[in-house]
């Protein structure tokens, strides 16, 4: 089954449970959104409400007990698994609180990174290319053979950014962006973020709990008790 193209990501009646020892927690209790192609939507909420566990989910991270999630009209979870990885690599990148850059590559190998999981489809030249205009466009060019512990938070970060883009990703899902920051480097990430996205065009779902991130987005959705509501 297909949903229209224009909507780009939908999750319909999403459930998830955690056990928790010999306890059970359920965190999303049938979590239904749409969001449209070239949208900037962020999902904001209490700590603890599951944001995280349901951009996961929607990013095809972590799999729902229940419920299904369209990324361009593909049933994510219908999918085999090579099926999924390869939109998860092609359709969606992905900007965590914690920006996950591996310590053992310099920047522009971080950056490069997503290009593997597209079999051999880039060469090695190519992704490269990608990543320094990337790398340009994030200010930190000059910085490329360095490695994430050379740099600070808000330049790991912007190296996150670009490697989220490397693919040209429909889709843009970033889970606390600016968690780990100060206000004014925070600032910088959104100004750039917002930017990359108005340049490129892309899909943006922010989870935050920065009201003034998501009044930065076109709409905003809140989840409360493993649902959610237009804000």
């Amino acid at each position: 089954m297909s949903r229209p193209l224009d909507t780009l990501l939908e999750a319909r009646n999403v459930h998830r449970t955690f056990r928790a020892g010999r306890h059970e927690v359920t965190v999303l209790k049938g979590a239904n959104c749409k969001v449209g192609a070239n949208e900037t939507v962020a999902i904001v909420g209490a700590s603890g409400a599951g944001k995280s566990t349901l951009l996961h989910i929607l990013g095809g991270l972590d799999r729902p007990c229940e419920g299904q999630v369209f990324v361009g009209g593909d049933d994510l979870y219908e999918l085999s698994g090579g099926s999924r990885t390869r939109i998860r690599a092609t359709d969606i990148g992905f900007v965590f609180q914690s920006y996950h850059l591996l310590p053992e590559m310099d920047v522009i190998e971080n950056v490069m990174l997503p290009t593997r999981a597209l079999g051999g489809a880039v060469e090695f030249r190519e992704a490269r290319q990608r990543g320094m205009e990337l790398l340009g466009a994030v200010g930190l060019a000059e910085r490329a053979d360095h490695t994430p512990m050379e740099l600070s938070g808000g330049e790991q970060q912007r190296v996150a950014l670009a490697r989220a883009l490397i693919n040209s990703p429909r889709l843009v899902l970033a889970d606390e962006p600016t968690g780990n920051l100060d206000e004014k480097t925070g600032d910088q990430i959104l100004g750039i973020l917002f930017d990359l996205r108005k340049e490129r065009g892309h899909t943006l779902v922010v989870v935050t709990h920065d009201l003034r991130i998501a009044k930065s987005c076109d709409r905003m959705l809140r989840l409360e008790n493993g649902m959610i509501k237009q804000a």
